[in-house]
């Protein structure tokens, strides 16, 4: 074969350079390519930082939430538990009640029909504590959760009841009709339990100034000031152990309701009385066993915590 009709090699016009259309590698080529790596990079780099700020800033989110928690809990608002039906039909056993803490600071005191949690004031509940079998590090980790209200408190004692009787107020039952009396005057109770009587047993107290006379709902199963007449204070509690109000049963949402002062009690007059005597009661049988409340639940909704040989509540 020759070469006849082409030229040589090294005579041949060199190749113009290609301008970048389709097919070709122009000189923007490589920048294009190297920009958008450098942009993927710039975006990894930038999710990277992201996580690492996320990271530092969680444990401050943390400590913002506790913090929030127990100002809750101390000053505003708390949640606690029913353990018990000393207050059923009105709150059943395992209902969640938000309760005022903040009114009390500026002078409220409880009135007559108020449902109000409140301290022991000795010997009212059963001594059942049980033993914790938490190690060191889940038992630290509990008590800076209980703390701050986020866990319930296995050292705190207290009731809910309803206030029947103010300072100066005497309170008697029964009355011809069986009904209880405020200063004379008979109460419609009409939130009772079904088929409870006002109490089985008569009795008639004057209460001190600076204590309230408290009841449950359910009088069959409650271990209220009936049952402590012995105790020091007549059966009676002091305001200084007044928690807070309940004033709104919070779960389960079908019993999502506002707990109201029953008028039969609101609208009584005043107290007239000037001091407390001596309680009358006749016919006490045993006296009823009650649980504490579960206190320092801030959560509504339900946080479990089991211990060994008790259901949680």
């Amino acid at each position: 074969m020759g070469t006849r009709g082409r030229g040589r090699v090294a005579d041949r016009p060199a190749p113009e350079p290609d301008d970048g259309g389709p097919g070709g590698v122009g000189p923007d080529s490589a920048p294009s390519v190297r920009g958008r790596a450098e942009r993927r990079r710039t975006a990894r780099r930038a999710a990277r930082r992201r996580k690492r700020s996320l990271l530092r800033e969680f444990p401050l989110i943390i400590l913002v939430a506790l913090l929030v928690a127990l100002v809750m809990k101390t000053f505003l608002i708390q949640v606690f538990v029913i353990p018990s039906g000393s207050m059923e039909q009105t709150i059943q056993v395992g209902d969640r009640v938000l309760v005022d803490k903040l009114t009390p600071w500026f002078g409220s005191e409880p009135q007559r029909g108020d449902v109000v949690v409140f301290k022991d004031p000795g010997g009212w509940l059963e001594n059942d504590r049980k033993p914790s079998y938490d190690g060191p590090v889940l038992g630290a980790a509990k008590h800076v959760l209980t703390f701050v209200g986020l866990l319930p408190s296995d050292d705190e004692q207290d009731l809910i009841k309803r206030v029947i009787g103010v300072g100066g107020d005497t309170v008697e039952c029964c009355d011809a009709q069986g009904r209880l009396s405020v200063d004379g005057r008979p109460v419609a109770e009409s939130y009772l339990a079904a088929g409870n009587p006002p109490s089985r047993q008569p009795f008639k107290v004057t209460v001190p100034k600076g204590r309230l006379w408290v009841m449950g709902d359910h009088r069959d199963v409650s271990a209220d000031s009936r049952f402590h007449m012995g105790n020091p204070g007549q059966g009676t509690i002091p305001l200084s152990g007044v928690i807070g109000r309940a004033f709104v049963i919070a779960w389960p949402l079908d019993r999502f309701h506002q707990l109201d002062e029953p008028s039969s009690l609101s609208s009584l007059a005043g107290a007239s009385q000037p001091g407390g005597t001596t309680p009358k009661s006749m016919g006490v049988g045993p006296v009823p066993m009650e649980p504490p409340l579960v206190m320092g639940v801030l959560g509504i909704l339900p946080l479990v915590v089991r211990r060994p040989g008790r259901p949680p509540e």
